[in-house]
Order: structure tokens, then sequence, then C-alpha cells
């Protein structure tokens, strides 16, 4: 199926793959070594501690996993649908997910698993937000259903079936957005350490002010 997104869907896109890239590897970097914008791996960590009885993991696995949930719960409440649509509270949710990442700096600074549930949980707000466009699947704080969209696109031209073109290049920017994220990340995280979260946090927290100031623009002109 052809699929037609507007131009700041796929900036966005691209932009929040970005970012996602750039926290998550922090964390990987961390103390901690944890992922915290995807939960697959998460889920399968969450198994092996119970089946070893490793409390102290448990519960910090456990938490990672709640809080990624709250911030989609947190970004559900404020966005309130589940098509991408120019003029949802995107501004507040981004200026929020800036305000996590910033709170996570001290927090991992001083090694307490704080900072990795609040970076977790600004990933669950992201990845929440970018939802859905007409039918085209947006996730942005991880990669495997990118990874599967590509997989399918190589089957259909093998099969001489159509491919989507517009889906495939979406995926494929994702990626890319992702592993540049995740270069960029352990670049700075080697020259400031855990300071490399300002990077996403002034993105997102201009982003989200921005826009937020272009929606009250809108509003006043349209009066």
């Amino acid at each position: 199926m052809s699929i037609r997104l507007p131009t700041w869907v796929w900036i966005g896109a691209i932009a929040l793959s970005c970012v996602a890239g750039m926290v998550n590897v922090v964390g990987f970097l961390g103390f901690e070594h944890q992922a915290v914008s995807h939960m697959t791996g998460t889920t399968s960590q969450l198994g092996m501690a119970l089946a070893q009885r490793d409390w102290r993991v448990v519960g910090h696995l456990w938490g990672l996993l709640i809080a990624f949930c709250l911030g989609a719960m947190l970004s559900g409440m404020i966005v309130q649908d589940s098509t991408l649509q120019l003029g949802r509270r995107y501004g507040v949710v981004l200026t929020l997910e800036s305000l996590l990442l910033l709170a996570a700096i001290p927090l991992f600074k001083e090694q307490q698993i704080w900072g990795a549930l609040a970076a977790a949980m600004a990933c669950g707000l992201q990845n929440a937000m970018a939802t859905t466009f007409s039918g085209a699947v947006v996730r942005t704080t991880h990669l495997s259903g990118m990874f599967t969209d590509l997989g399918i696109g190589l089957g259909h031209l093998l099969r001489g079936l159509p491919l989507p073109i517009r889906r495939l290049t979406l995926s494929g920017l994702i990626v890319s957005g992702f592993l540049a994220g995740g270069i960029l990340g352990a670049w700075l995280f080697l020259r400031w350490g855990y300071d490399a979260l300002l990077a996403p946090a002034l993105l997102t927290g201009c982003t989200g002010l921005g826009y937020m100031l272009f929606q009250q623009w809108r509003r006043w002109r349209a009066h």
C-alpha cells in the first residue's frame, strides 16, 4: 500500500529516531549498561533475573518496564489520539521528554537507577506520541518493525510484487536516524559523560517549545 506522509512527519520521524539512538546509547554505556528505548531485551533480562532469583535486578528491570509504560500512558492522556495530525499537543509531550532527560543527567551521575527510569519514561512518551498516520506505523525508539518492513519489501522484490516505496523509504530513514543518533551519542558520552543527554534534551525541548509557540501564533492569527 502506498502511503503519503506530509513532510513534517518524515522530518519528525528521523529527528526523533536520532534522539532515541542517543538516549539508548547513553543508557548502554552508563553504569547499568541498560537499554532504555525499547523493552524487548529488558523483558528477556527480566526472565533471566527471575529464573536466577536476582531480586535486585528484577526490581530494576520491572522499574524500567513500568517507567516506559507510564511515559506512553502520559503521552496517550495528553495527545488523546492515535493519528498524527498537526494541532495535537506534541509540543507538551516533547517538552516533558526534555525535562525527563534533563532530570536523568544528575541521577545518572549519582549512579541512581532513577536516571535510567527517567530516560525510559522519556522514550515511552516519545514512542507513544509518534504512532500511526494513514496506515503507516511510525515507531522511533526501536527498529524491529522497521527491519521487518524492509525484509518484507525485499521479499516482494524477489517475487516481482509492487513495492511500497514510501513505507520502505521511511523505514530506512528511521533506521539511519537511530544509527546516526547512536554514533553521535557514543561520541558525546566519551567526551561529556552523562552530559551527552543535554543534546537530545535541548533538541526535544526547543522543538516542543517552538511547536507550542507556533500553535499559539496560529490561534492568534485565526482570531
